[in-house]
């Protein structure tokens, strides 16, 4: 007796009457609210388990004290109207000074004018920049000095003491290059009447280069370049020999394919992949001022990746002789470190709150479905009874 007296006292806390089913009414409006409700949640539902299943990011910024590590450069740039026996890809450090012993795997390749490779890609061998000094005018060359196998043959006016003999081609020009002398017609030059670099100045811009691969340099910031013709110094200041032609000639028309620096994470975005820039305006440099911030990734797992993130402005000018600007055509691409790191962690979400949001979703749409259906019947109920005693027809 007394458990059914409890029993009777708690029936009058329960808060989910119960209607007698002789009693309850099933509309068609009631089963389309019903499906809708069933779709929504299976939507809400499917977003949820997949939000999830996403590891959360939190983000922390903070000084970058690390040290030691390299910066690797990766690179894929395209140059449609230059062959690569005229480019050249040089590195230097903030104080123009060239990077030593650089460790990379740069690849050219050769393609024709409409961007069709013509050959296997041909590894890139990165050299430090010759260094010369200054002199006086080079002399005038009349006529071709006759080689000989057994013979020394002339330098056409360079000191015997830079170079005693100027047996090839590029011997000349070396010579020219110590002396910074302007150099002749390749055809005046006996070396160069049957030298292989003279053939292929001739197809200098009957062809196209793909330059690609990585670089890996000290972690300062510096810059490195793509552009036409030979690289050396003089008196410590970065030149390009581009004889037998002008720097005016050469179109620096490039597609950027990718530029990234340190390791590729799925998902991060390179802010210049994929950009073609043209020169209307003839010889152009481009300028490319990189801002890099080092990131660290740590994965659910533990592991930890370092890669960069960057950002770009580009400059632009004209260097013909008509527009007055001085600098050389070519792409550059000057990089500045940040002092800060960024640091993404992954998290994975706590089970309560998932199993919340599953809950809210059920009692939320339950909730918005019982008042539509609430509205829809009432409002049917309504015409219904108004029709019934005549009031609309």
């Amino acid at each position: 007796m007394n458990l059914l007296k409890n029993l009777d006292t708690l029936r009058r806390f329960d808060s989910f009457s119960k209607t007698i089913e002789d009693f309850r009414v099933k509309t068609s409006g009631g089963g389309l609210v019903t499906l809708l409700s069933v779709w929504c949640m299976g939507v809400l539902f499917y977003a949820e388990v997949k939000d999830f299943m996403t590891p959360g990011i939190t983000e922390d910024l903070f000084v970058d004290t690390s040290r030691g590590p390299k910066l690797r450069i990766n690179l894929d740039i395209v140059m449609p109207t230059i062959s690569c026996s005229f480019l050249s890809l040089d590195a230097m450090d903030s104080a123009g000074e060239h990077h030593l012993h650089i460790d990379h795997n740069i690849y050219k390749r050769r393609l024709d004018l409409m961007g069709q490779p013509l050959e296997d890609p041909q590894k890139e061998d990165l050299q430090t920049s010759t260094s010369v000094k200054s002199s006086t005018e080079a002399p005038n060359i009349t006529k071709s000095v006759e080689l000989k196998n057994d013979t020394c043959g002339s330098c056409y006016g360079a000191p015997k003491e830079i170079i005693k003999c100027c047996n090839t081609c590029e011997d000349v020009r070396e010579a020219y290059r110590i002396m910074q002398w302007k150099f002749p017609d390749p055809d005046q030059v006996e070396q160069c009447k049957n030298d292989q670099s003279n053939l292929a100045a001739k197809g200098a811009f009957k062809e196209g280069c793909q330059i690609y691969g990585y670089l890996e340099v000290n972690r300062v910031g510096g810059s490195f370049h793509i552009a036409p013709g030979r690289s050396y110094l003089i008196d410590h200041v970065h030149v390009h020999d581009v004889q037998p032609f002008s720097a005016s000639s050469f179109n620096t028309t490039h597609t950027i394919r990718h530029l990234s620096f340190g390791l590729n994470i799925q998902g991060k975005t390179n802010p210049i992949d994929g950009i073609y820039v043209t020169t209307p305006d003839g010889a152009t440099m481009f300028q490319y001022y990189i801002k890099i911030v080092p990131t660290t990734y740590v994965r659910r797992d533990g592991s930890v990746l370092q890669t960069n993130q960057f950002s770009v402005t580009k400059h632009q000018k004209v260097v013909t002789m008509g527009h007055g600007e001085s600098g050389m055509p070519g792409v550059f691409f000057n990089y500045e470190l940040s002092p800060m790191m960024v640091k993404y962690t992954e998290k994975e979400k706590p089970l309560g709150h998932f199993l919340v949001n599953l809950c809210a979703i059920i009692g939320g749409i339950y909730t918005v479905a019982s008042i539509i259906d609430g509205i829809l019947y009432h409002s049917y109920r309504a015409i219904q009874q108004k029709i019934e005693i005549g009031k609309i027809s």
